[in-house]
């Protein structure tokens, strides 16, 4: 089935249902489904066939999930990006998707011209605001199609979404997300996280709808819920639960940090939100104190979900009932927990040697079911390394207890989640290295009360050079995504190492996570 279904089925359904709500804009399911139809429309009009890429590089707008599903719609594949990348970052990503044409919103009109030389292969550039130059127009090109459009027969692995994840080596990979993983993704969703969906619901979008919250859209939008989507570029917790309180909210998404900057916000006591239902929450580790006061303050709403990008939204679940703020020494121990496999979704403990491991034993998190990706774009290799035997390698280290609770101990790859967003420490040591005054780096993740982890560089200089904490950061900053930059920098005459010369980064973590019960 084509995932575009999930919109064409409720617009034939619910026509006249609220579907998206932006500030003062808002479109019923019919008018939803219109425009995207008219954009397939231009879409095939400018030369987009079936199995081309579009890249979509927007602030969150109702136009964001118009362009996505417009590409399912088309058979197309949507490549949807971070608006917090540096343009640099954007142009790889547009270049190695090999993305025929990019819709932008006007915010990005300047990016992309800058970028313009290093995204050859784009035929078409389209803005939803300031159209100029070689850049078409979105409005315009809606306005002379017909809002007639038949949804693409797609095969169940057909490329759909192309989830650029930050990388180990220091590029980004575009896993691969097939029809079937994002149709797997929405029914697991209503047989597990939000039970009973249904036209009566309505989410809140605070996330990026290029991560996590574009996905989460798609069940929504299958059971006809009101999608509202903030009217704010930065977060904002006042706003969030005043829109709670005006639509009445019954579910979102967001990361482990806007849940506590809610609870922390004056607002929380200020506004009604008893209409929420599921407060989802994932992306990074919850401290069981801050998860309690979570709890507390919001009231039996919330669910944690474990997953990535290869295995969209979730791998496994913490539900409603194991949020239990006073119980048994198991129940408590199981706030720490990721929860366990989703219905249809197989989870394992490997060792080194890929053999399964028993309750209680550390080693890597490894799943296998429909949401699994395809593999990586372009990169037969990684896809290899990650995927083996049906079985998603997921570079995170934990173990299992005796009734199937997931309980993350380590990254393998070194991962550091601040604020809810993955960045790999590579990617920062590749800029930094280019410093005429760098020796040798090493980038971890150190505590940090308010966004869970920090990043931290620790670098050594040339003999005789020399750069300030400030001067580096900087550098950083000019170079890639802004929340990539170190918060802090420390300078050392010699980084530590093993007898191969090679960095000893947990050496360098010890000091800062001494004391500490989690190691993410």
């Amino acid at each position: 089935m084509n995932v575009s279904q999930l919109l064409t089925k409720s617009a034939r359904t619910f026509p006249e249902k609220l579907a998206l709500v932006h500030g003062k804009k808002k479109l019923t399911y019919a008018q939803f489904d219109a425009r995207v139809n008219k954009l397939a429309n231009a879409l095939s009009n400018l030369g987009i066939e079936r199995g081309d890429n579009v890249a979509v590089l927007q602030y969150n707008y109702p136009e964001t999930l118009e362009s996505m599903f417009a590409c399912f719609k088309s058979g197309c594949g949507a490549v949807p990006i971070n608006f917090r990348l540096h343009p640099k970052e954007c142009a790889f990503i547009i270049d190695h998707s090999e993305a025929k044409a990019v819709i932008v919103s006007g915010e990005f009109n300047e990016a992309i011209v800058e970028i313009r030389d290093r995204i050859p292969n784009v035929r078409h550039l389209i803005t939803l605001s300031g159209a100029q130059g070689e850049i078409l127009d979105y409005e315009e090109l809606l306005s002379v199609e017909t809002d007639r459009f038949r949804d693409a027969d797609v095969h169940p692995d057909d490329l759909a979404w192309l989830f650029y994840t930050s990388g180990t080596t220091g590029m980004p990979k575009g896993a691969m997300l097939t029809h079937r993983n994002l149709v797997a993704a929405s029914m697991n969703f209503y047989a597990d996280i939000c039970p009973g969906f249904g036209p009566d619901d309505v989410v809140l979008h605070a996330a990026p709808l290029s991560h996590g919250s574009g996905i989460y859209a798609l069940p929504n939008i299958g059971k006809a819920a009101t999608n509202v989507i903030l009217a704010s570029k930065s977060f904002d917790a006042e706003l969030i639960f005043q829109t709670i309180q005006e639509y009445r909210v019954t579910n979102m998404f967001a990361a482990p940090t806007m849940i506590k900057l809610m609870v922390e916000s004056p607002a929380v006591d200020k506004y009604d939100h008893g209409s929420l239902k599921a407060l989802n929450y994932g992306g990074a580790p919850m401290l069981v104190e801050d998860l309690k006061q979570a709890m507390a303050k919001l009231g039996p709403c919330l669910v944690q979900l474990f997953g990535q990008g290869e295995s969209p939204m979730t791998i496994t679940y913490l539900p409603h009932g194991d949020h239990l703020r006073d119980g048994s020494p198991d129940q408590m121990k199981r706030l720490s927990s990721a929860g366990f496999p989703r219905t249809d979704v197989e989870v394992e403990i490997f060792d080194g040697n890929d053999k399964e491991l028993p309750p209680g034993e550390t080693g890597e998190i490894v799943t296998r079911s429909d949401l699994v990706m395809k593999g990586y774009w372009r990169n037969p290799e990684a896809t290899r390394e990650t995927v083996k035997n049906g079985w998603l390698h997921t570079g995170d280290m934990g173990y299992m207890d005796e009734k199937g609770y997931l309980f993350l101990m380590d990254r393998s790859k070194d991962m550091i989640i601040s604020g809810g967003e993955n960045i790999y420490p590579r990617e920062i040591e590749e800029v930094l290295i280019r410093h005429e005054a760098v020796r040798e780096v090493a980038v971890i993740g150190i505590p940090d009360h308010k966004w869970g982890e920090a990043i931290k560089a620790v670098v050594a200089l040339l003999p005789g050079q020399s750069a300030t904490e400030e001067e580096l950061i900087a550098f950083c900053r000019d170079n890639i995504a802004s929340y990539k930059k170190p918060k802090s920098v420390d300078l050392v005459s010699e980084l530590p190492k093993n007898n191969y010369g090679k960095i000893l980064k947990r050496d360098l973590r010890a000091r800062y996570w001494k004391n500490k019960t989690r190691k993410v």
